[in-house]
């Protein structure tokens, strides 16, 4: 474990979390200029076993953040622009009038294509990325694009895995290890996760029953209720918190959702953003890229989340419990509580993943990385 002295009452808070089992586990990372300052885990991983140093948690939308630093990368060497048509890279995308989508407003949540209930029939179809793939080539997008964001809560990291395999001709599951894992010296960045890692995966709970409704009786209810349908329509198909639960996940490439990750390797990640580029004195992006990533697409209220995300080039602005949260700071947070974020104001990135959903009142979502995030906000600040 490691924990930087001025870091301590970050760590006593982390370890309040989990003194119980029915707490489950968790871990939490974090990098300050560069450097690691906290790396510590706590709780358990299934009933019976504790949360170790090697265990790892699937973070679900985390990994679009993953998925996005990939596409960045190959910015960074020319294999890809931002203002140029998806099409140009992916000439069956252009089908439906959207030839004219650029990799920009595709990163930003402007593609239109929000929608996964009903793309494809059943819900393990979700786990064949290519029929996928071509079922959001195939897709008229939504009017809205034009005007405002929509978040792409499943159908994102199916677009962009796509997106970079086709810029390359490399699988997405060899850029992620290319362009993500061997440069930060750190394995475990998985959307197809190895046979002989998946013991070290964390056991989730509870099962995803929003409001204390069965998961496809609560979607079919949003589906149909004004100002929510979008949601149900974006993050809702049916069947998935089966799917969630199906060993059979971990063999197929879904960038929105199946990510497995530790936190240690999210914090080095985001810490590279937080350090204009470098980490460990490694360049990993440019500082050029950099400025790009990190600048605000839209600041227009996403129709699907009904708020406003202030997306930049795959990732939203950090949500951090504090008054005084930085405006530079931007990550991606995932169902259920993981997330991860940098903020190149401070220097500072954290991660933290867990296997434990939400809390006692809803699994989707909870306060835990707000107000860890908020903690490690203000020490580096006061630095």
């Amino acid at each position: 474990m490691v924990v930087a002295p001025t870091f301590a009452p970050l760590a006593d808070q982390f370890f309040g979390l989990f003194n119980r089992t029915p707490d489950g586990g968790g871990a939490l990372a974090v990098y300050l200029h560069g450097e690691p300052v906290v790396d510590i885990w706590s709780g358990w991983s299934t009933p019976t076993t504790r949360w170790r140093s090697s265990t790892v948690s699937v973070s679900f939308s985390t990994g679009k953040g993953v998925a996005s630093t990939v596409l960045h990368r190959l910015a960074d060497r020319g294999l890809i622009d931002y203002d140029a048509a998806v099409a140009e890279y992916w000439p069956e995308f252009a089908s439906a009038g959207k030839d004219s989508i650029t990799v920009r407003e595709l990163l930003s949540h402007r593609a239109g294509l929000h929608r996964v209930r009903g793309l494809v029939p059943g819900s393990l179809a979700l786990l064949d990325h290519d029929g996928v793939a071509t079922a959001l080539a195939a897709a008229v997008p939504d009017r809205r694009r034009g005007v405002m964001p929509g978040y792409h809560a499943v159908t994102f990291g199916s677009l962009v895995a796509e997106l970079a395999t086709r810029v390359t001709g490399m699988s997405f599951t060899d850029l992620v290890r290319t362009e993500i894992a061997d440069p930060l010296g750190i394995p475990e960045f998985w959307f197809q996760v190895p046979d002989d890692e998946r013991r070290r995966i964390a056991k989730l709970f509870p099962r995803i029953t929003p409001f204390g409704i069965p998961w496809d009786v609560a979607s079919l209810v949003l589906s149909r209720t004004p100002g929510l349908h979008n949601l149900a329509a974006a993050g809702m198909p049916e069947g998935f918190d089966e799917l969630v639960r199906n060993p059979a996940i971990h063999d197929h490439v879904m960038p929105g959702w199946n990510g497995v990750f530790s936190a240690r390797g999210l914090a080095r990640m985001y810490g590279a953003i937080a350090n204009r580029g470098m980490v460990d004195g490694t360049r990993f992006l440019s500082e050029d890229g950099l400025a790009q990533i990190g600048e605000v697409q839209t600041t227009a209220r996403d129709y699907v989340l009904g708020i406003r995300m202030n997306w930049r080039l795959g990732y939203h602005a950090a949500f951090v419990a504090s008054r005084t949260q930085s405006p530079y700071a931007f990550g991606h947070y995932g169902l259920g509580g993981s997330g991860a974020f940098a903020d190149p104001d401070t220097g500072l990135s954290v991660a933290f993943v867990t296997n434990r959903m939400g809390n006692t009142l809803t699994p989707l979502a909870d306060l835990r990385l707000a107000k860890l995030g908020a903690e490690a906000e203000s020490i580096a600040r006061r630095l």
